[in-house]
C-alpha cells in the first residue's frame, strides 16, 4: 500500500476494480482544510481518462510493474506489434494502450510496463521526443515571420503537427511526444 505522498506521474494503481496509470497530478494545500491530491487517471483496459481527487494521507493500492525495452515493428489496423530487444519475443498491443500511436515510427524503441503478478502489458511509454521527416507542408510566405505563426505539416508517420513557417518538406523535426508539439528543426 502507498499513500498520496507517493503519487507521481506514471505510477500504476488499482482503483475501482481496474488498473489506472497516473498521467497528471497536483498536490493542493488550501489555506483552510486538509491537503488533497488532484489526479488524472488513464484506465489501462479501456483507455478512458478520469479525474479523481484523493484526500491527503489516504492509502492507495499501487501495482508493482516491471519495465522492458521493446522495438516497434509494424501496425495492422488497431494492433501494434513489438519485439523484445533482449530475447526477440514478439507481442501485440491494442492502439488504446499507446499514448501517441501516430508518432510511432517503425524501429523506434519504447518502454513497456508489465504487471509483475500476471506479466500482462499495462502501457507503452514513448521516448520524450522523436525525430520525424516532413512529408507534406505548404510553402512558407516570405516576410510573414514577424509573428509566431505556424502551419500544419504532415510527418512520415501520418501525424499532423503545427510547425513554424520556415519549415519545408524534407526537413527533419524533433517532436515532443507528450504534447505532440514541434520542438526544433534537426540538422544532419
Amino acid at each position: 500500500m502507498a499513500s498520496t505522498s507517493d503519487i507521481r506521474k506514471g505510477l500504476c494503481i488499482r482503483y475501482n476494480n481496474d488498473i489506472y496509470k497516473i498521467i497528471e497530478f497536483l498536490h493542493v494545500k488550501p489555506g483552510k482544510g486538509p491537503a488533497f491530491v488532484r489526479t488524472k487517471l488513464k484506465s489501462i483496459s479501456t483507455g478512458k481518462v478520469l479525474d479523481n481527487t484523493f484526500s491527503g494521507g489516504s492509502k492507495i493500492e499501487d501495482v508493482r510493474v516491471e519495465t522492458r525495452s521493446y522495438q516497434f515493428l509494424y501496425s495492422e489496423g488497431e494492433n501494434y506489434h513489438f519485439m523484445n530487444t533482449d530475447d526477440y519475443n514478439q507481442i501485440t498491443l491494442q492502439e488504446s494502450s499507446l499514448d501517441a500511436p501516430d508518432l510511432l515510427k517503425e524501429g523506434e524503441v519504447v518502454t513497456i510496463l508489465f504487471n509483475t503478478e500476471d506479466s500482462m502489458p499495462l502501457s507503452v511509454d514513448m521516448p520524450a521526443s522523436v525525430v520525424l521527416e516532413i512529408t507534406y507542408t505548404e510553402p512558407g510566405v516570405k516576410g510573414n515571420t514577424a509573428t509566431n505563426a505556424t502551419k500544419p505539416a504532415k510527418v512520415e508517420t501520418g501525424a499532423t503537427v503545427n510547425v513554424p513557417l520556415f519549415i519545408n518538406e524534407g526537413d527533419k523535426i524533433k517532436i515532443d511526444t507528450e504534447k505532440g508539439a514541434y520542438m526544433e528543426r534537426v540538422k544532419e
